[in-house]
């Protein structure tokens, strides 16, 4: 038994319910597909969505008001009804026939969290979507060993398996500013739970690649948010490597050299950023700066 849950938002869900949809009704279980639409501003993109209303087990629905990422994913999750939950963002396409079959195949009544991974496309994208896709490759497209160095802060949550059970001890942070770092919060409470992650090769190709300007606009903040929950106490700096870093350069009391140099050189780091060759190295300087200055100014 398994509920299928896929938050969405302007974006046309039709082939990822499809082929989830063709998979999961191949195997003799009892399922349900609900897709819910955070009150997407497109009608038309809304109106096509809709069209996954004609298929069995499936449930669309359309919010009145637009909730955020967290609060979509514990409402979807309050909604369902069977003892697994499988969550995918709408954004992502698997990249095997038997997808489903092998969550499946992994779900025991030791089953707390199953993670299969992210891939990007091997093509390289416009211009103006490189940064984006680098990042991913670089930083987020790992193997099964590779992020069973570090289970929980290697887990993503496009694309994840939990049984109710743990999600109701879990569930995710409605409160976040700017609903950043959500999955991080996810992923350190179920660590300080002693709920562990398994982490197996059954990846999704992530399809929706933003601008580079919106996803540097969005590392921003990021950034900033992290500061804050690392200032209020529920990250510990040393749960991540920008925050980590970042606490160095403040107990050796070399943040302000860290902002001043980000701000003399902000136009040129921007320009590369947002070109068709950026580099991780200024980017990760980009973010670093970013941290530092908001974490000093909500000291």
């Amino acid at each position: 038994m398994l509920s299928i849950c896929i938050p969405v938002f302007n974006y046309d869900i039709r082939k990822l319910v499809m082929e989830i949809h063709k998979q999961v009704s191949a195997l003799d279980i009892a399922f349900e597909l609900l897709v819910y639409d955070d009150c997407s501003s497109s009608n038309s993109i809304v109106t096509n969505n809709s069209e996954i209303q004609e298929l069995q087990n499936v449930r669309f629905k359309v919010l009145e008001n637009n909730i955020g990422r967290s609060a979509i994913r514990n409402l979807l999750a309050d909604d369902s009804q069977f003892p697994h939950i499988l969550f995918l963002d709408a954004d992502v396409y698997p990249n095997s026939p038997d997808f489903i079959e092998k969550y499946f195949k992994h779900i025991s009544a030791a089953t707390t969290i199953i993670y299969g991974g992210i891939q990007y496309q091997k093509n390289k994208p416009a211009a103006d979507e490189m940064l984006r896709w680098v990042y991913g490759r670089e930083r987020e497209v790992l193997t099964v060993k590779e992020r069973l160095l570090k289970p929980h802060l290697r887990f993503l949550t496009l694309n994840f398996l939990i049984s109710r059970e743990a999600f109701n001890l879990l569930r995710f942070n409605e409160n976040i500013p700017n609903l950043r770092h959500d999955d991080t919060l996810f992923a350190l409470s179920a660590k300080n739970l002693g709920i562990p992650v398994l982490h197996i090769d059954n990846t999704v190709e992530h399809q929706g690649l933003e601008s580079s300007k919106i996803f540097l606009k969005k590392s921003s903040e990021s950034s900033q948010v992290l500061a804050h929950l690392v200032k209020s106490g529920l990250i510990e700096a040393k749960s991540t490597k920008l925050s980590k870093t970042a606490g160095r350069l403040l107990r050796y009391k070399l943040a302000t050299f860290i902002i001043s140099l980000q701000k003399t050189f902000r136009n040129r780091m921007e320009a590369n950023l947002k070109s068709s060759q950026p580099s991780m190295i200024l980017f990760d300087f980009h973010r670093l700066g970013e941290y530092l200055k908001s974490f000093i100014s909500v000291r």
